[in-house]
């Protein structure tokens, strides 16, 4: 287990062509604290920037490849100053995903809650193993995914998202696989994604950066439409009575008041 205070909540390897970041908070859970968030976009720029990586994967250590939002931090400031600061390093870090000129694989065999949901659609493959489970448990708490649909609701089918959205129920791999959120299954998330990655080293850097760019540009042009609108939805509710009791409740590991 790592050392909350001095190691790195997302370690960074490049072997192979490849930069692999993988996030290692488990006293979280991988929750997208502010620490962790700055150092993987620190970690997409470094691997952007080394014309020896070819491709990047996001990893994880434990049973969780992200929780989501770290609600502990949310007490820190003003909520809705805090709020907003955390809404707009998350569109920063969804959108580096989908920009940035190489290809970024996602190989999970864990939970993915919440926030992890938009981090796993701004991958350009997704790759999860039978461990997986995957749920947006925002309404849950009072809130909506707002900034993630920037890139949740372009992958995923249209009556699936309604679904997932409006219960925050748990679904599997094969789900996930189904309705658009996820590449492929697998056995063996590793071994998988070592192939695929064994593939993209046969593309020219120039041909994955243009084909990526070909493939994502409606979910960027989402973000120059409706990034900043979705950041002032997101933030005018933290601080809300439904929003405090929803935290508090899951702080507490216990049924918010209109559950009980």
């Amino acid at each position: 287990m790592s050392d909350t205070t001095t190691a790195p909540y997302v370690r960074y390897e490049v072997g192979d062509g490849i930069a692999t970041l993988t996030l290692d908070s488990p006293h979280n859970r991988n929750a997208l604290s502010s620490r962790l968030v700055a150092e993987l976009l620190g970690g997409l720029d470094d691997a952007a920037a080394d014309p020896a990586v070819r491709a990047i994967v996001l990893a994880h250590t434990g049973n969780t490849f992200c929780a989501g939002a770290d609600l502990s931090e949310a007490g820190d400031a003003d909520p809705a100053v805090a709020a907003d600061e955390r809404t707009r390093a998350m569109i920063g870090v969804l959108r580096r995903l989908v920009e940035i000129p190489k290809p970024v694989v996602a190989r999970i065999d864990g939970n993915v809650r919440a926030g992890g949901m938009g981090i796993v659609a701004g991958c350009d493959l997704v790759v999860a193993g039978p461990g997986s489970s995957f749920a947006l448990t925002e309404v849950r708490i009072g809130l909506a995914p707002f900034m993630i649909s920037l890139t949740l609701l372009p992958r995923l089918d249209q009556r699936a998202a309604s679904r997932y959205y409006l219960t925050g129920e748990k679904f599997d791999a094969a789900t996930a696989e189904k309705i658009g959120l996820v590449t492929v299954t697998a056995a063996d998330p590793a071994a998988e994604v070592a192939r695929l990655c064994g593939e993209l080293r046969k593309g020219a850097p120039q041909g994955l950066a243009e084909a990526k760019r070909l493939v994502n540009a409606e979910l960027l042009a989402g973000f120059d439409s409706s990034a900043d609108e979705l950041a002032r939805r997101s933030a005018s509710f933290f601080g809300t009575p439904e929003v405090q009791e929803g935290m508090m409740a899951f702080l507490q590991r216990r049924p918010p008041n209109w559950a009980e």
